[in-house]
């Protein structure tokens, strides 16, 4: 199954609301890990964003799925960015 690397961009302008809605965000992301369709996620140091690493069917599946993330619908992401990634070596590679 493919692996795509979704990075979340925050600002200050959003950290009131993130705090609120974290709770509920990390449920969200660990029933996604519970099942198997998220592989690892967390902050970045500087509080600047996060990594979410997925496995998902195709880009189009992931970004429907992304959709049911509770930070989406009160705004806590400034911006984000999806890409494809192959793990050659490691827990989540094919190999």
């Amino acid at each position: 199954m493919p692996t795509f690397l979704v990075e979340y961009t925050f600002t200050a302008a959003t950290a009131a609301i993130r705090d609120e809605s974290r709770p509920a965000h990390r449920a969200w992301c660990s029933s996604l890990c519970d099942e198997g369709v998220l592989k690892a996620s967390g902050p970045f140091p500087n509080g600047l964003g996060a990594l979410l690493i997925f496995q998902a069917t195709d880009e189009d599946a992931l970004n429907e799925l992304i959709l049911n993330d509770p930070y989406v619908p009160v705004n806590a992401i400034d911006a984000t960015s999806v890409r494809g990634w192959t793990p050659v070596i490691g827990s989540i590679s094919d190999n």
